[in-house]
């Protein structure tokens, strides 16, 4: 192995162990006593563990309808931004379109500023359109905020299909939705797994509008979890037990899509 492989081995596991390092915390202190997390300095892995904490938040907090709504609201994003950044991302590879590279430029520009940064009319546009504390008003918002860096992503993969397997799937009489299903989506699986965790990530995470926007029948985990610390005092084995359980459906969802994210799909197979 050459010293360039191994520096790289060796960055690449400290920058891992610096992105896990709070989950694991987490973690370890969900297993913890509110005892054992008060001594200073607290231990790193718990002497005697314990799953009462995860049995406290189950009972004791609402968390199951958090998690309900932070479900609801995630898949359904996810699943409108794959079809609606599925069609315009082929839509932009394959026909030609007048200003194509300004729209797509355009597309792009929506992710130049936060978009915390239009939370102000965000509100005031809800609130007068009775759409505040609702799943449909979230789940409209998600998908648009975030549909520009899908587009972006399922355009790159669709790029590199060979225009011929199209091509011979409309000789065999399919129509042109019927080819871009049957022959550019299966091909196109790699970039539709990698979107799909994105768009959940930002979905099943997004802090900012929720705390904004929801504050009951339509909330979510994450603005949920700080009420959590505020209840009672510092609950701190509770707030980690949550936000365990919190991580575990992405991190789920993330390993059962692992092989797709890892499998390369061959490109370019038909010579032009």
């Amino acid at each position: 192995m050459s010293i360039r492989a191994l520096l790289s081995y060796v960055l690449l596991t400290i920058g891992s162990i610096i992105v896990a390092f709070p989950l694991l915390m987490a973690l370890s202190y969900s297993l913890m006593s509110e005892s054992q997390i008060a001594t200073f300095p607290p231990p790193i892995v718990p002497v005697r563990p314990t799953l009462n904490n995860y049995a406290d938040v189950l009972d004791t907090i609402p968390i199951g309808r958090y998690l309900l709504n932070s479900f609801v609201v995630s898949t359904a994003v996810v699943i409108g931004q794959l079809i609606t950044a599925s069609l315009a991302a082929y839509a932009f590879s394959r026909f030609k379109i007048r200003l194509k590279d300004d729209l797509m430029f355009f597309i792009l520009s929506t992710r130049f500023m936060p978009p915390i940064a239009v939370a102000i009319p965000v509100y005031l546009m809800y609130r007068q359109l009775g759409m505040t504390d609702t799943h449909v008003g979230m789940i409209l918002l998600y998908t648009a905020v975030n549909v520009s860096l899908a587009v972006w992503l399922l355009k790159g993969f669709i790029d590199e299909i060979p225009r011929e397997y199209e091509e011979a799937a409309l000789v065999d009489g399919y129509t042109r939705l019927q080819a871009f299903v049957k022959t550019v989506l299966p091909q196109a699986s790699t970039g539709i797994a990698a979107t799909a965790i994105f768009c959940l990530i930002f979905a099943w995470n997004e802090y900012a509008f929720a705390v904004l926007l929801t504050s009951g029948e339509a909330q979510t985990m994450p603005p949920f979890i700080p009420f959590i610390i505020g209840e009672g005092g510092q609950d701190w084995p509770a707030v980690a037990a949550a936000t365990t359980i919190f991580v575990v459906p992405i991190f789920v969802f993330t390993v059962l899509l692992r092989k797709h994210l890892l499998r390369g799909i061959t490109f370019g197979a038909v010579r032009k």
